[in-house]
């Protein structure tokens, strides 16, 4: 835990185990029966107020997909011998030793997909302004003009995972979660990303007040921890950290200022927990998407996690492209970027 590593470094290890997180609310197909629930008995620690006490360091890497693979579906679980057998796989490849702490590399609940709704596991399509969006994105990338067609998480402003919504893939994913009465804190281990969440029943910000993180409050739905969060800042060509978190998934995302995020905390037992998300954003999506995560409780400490390289991998990357640049010009005479 803790390590810096290069922004290509950390691209190719994504690549290699991306996955991602989810829950459950009710919307498009899936009912609250459909939704895990804590256990009653003396196996959840609870709070003197008597909530479930959510309060640890919790792992949630999993080589479990964000979607259902084409070869199974129809299928919501996997067997004991499919997983194994996918475990001796990953463990093989020198691109994944280290990234899980013990042998639990798969989701307890031996799911084939982290999206949960809809029920074919698969992130439903894009509308068309949220595609061209997602061009737009695509394209300022690929021209890197100035540091700011990056995305956040190349630029140390957010780490990749750290959502919101929390999405596993790569390394560094582990969180720590601090509960009081009246807030939560989430401290993600990647950037060391802290959310200080109000519990107390206030408002969310104004509208026009917006923040990479957005603006979160949180409540007690019975034994489940619900966060919703909006006011998520925008900056046109959709820099905001979930752009990064589902890229590495290979879904490409520009989400704007209409996202509405609800999370959702549900501690089954003393060291299991589940992680829910779903995601409304009518502009960009055709229709809400939900995905569950697991969660494992470690004895681990969380340590500092510091952001220096995508910094200083700046000016090669600029550099790169005002060289690239020069060289078209000079084959068709034109004068080139002045910058």
């Amino acid at each position: 835990m803790g390590k810096t590593l290069s922004v290509r470094v950390c691209r190719r290890v994504a690549a290699i185990v991306a996955v991602v997180v989810a829950v459950a609310v009710p919307v498009a197909g899936q009912s609250s029966a459909d939704r895990p629930k804590a256990s009653s008995s003396s196996t959840v620690p609870r709070t003197a107020d008597g909530h479930p006490d959510l309060q640890g360091v919790w792992f949630f890497g999993t080589l479990t997909p964000l979607q259902r693979p084409d070869n199974l579906a129809g299928r919501t679980h996997l067997t004991d011998e499919e997983i194994a057998t996918i475990e001796e796989r990953a463990g093989n490849r020198k691109e994944t030793f280290g990234l899980f702490p013990d042998d639990s590399h798969y989701s307890f609940d031996k799911r084939t997909s982290l999206v949960v709704d809809p029920s074919d596991g698969k992130v439903p399509p894009m509308t068309p302004a949220g595609q061209k969006r997602q061009d737009i994105r695509s394209a300022a990338r690929r021209a890197v003009e100035n540091p700011e067609d990056l995305p956040i998480y190349e630029r140390c402003i957010v780490g990749f995972n750290a959502g919101p919504p929390i999405i596993p893939g790569g390394y560094n994913q582990h969180i720590l979660l601090v509960q009081t009465r009246d807030y939560l804190l989430m401290n993600v281990e990647m950037d060391h990303e802290a959310r200080i969440i109000p519990l107390d029943g206030r408002p969310h910000l104004p509208s026009q007040l917006r923040e990479w993180n957005g603006s979160s409050r949180a409540r007690w739905e019975g034994d489940t921890l619900v966060v919703t969060s909006t006011n998520f800042k925008s900056t046109g060509t959709g820099t905001l950290m979930l752009d990064g978190n589902l890229a590495r998934t290979g879904i490409g995302w520009s989400p704007d200022e209409n996202l509405t995020l609800t999370e959702r905390f549900t501690r089954l037992d003393n060291d299991r927990m589940y992680y829910e998300f779903t995601i409304n954003d009518p502009t960009v999506w055709t229709k809400p998407w939900t995905a569950r995560l697991p969660m494992t409780r470690t004895d681990k400490s969380l340590y500092e996690y510091a952001c220096h390289e995508g910094n200083h991998d700046f000016g090669f990357i600029l550099s790169g492209a005002r060289n690239l640049e020069k060289d078209a010009a000079a084959k068709t005479g034109s004068p080139g970027n002045p910058r």
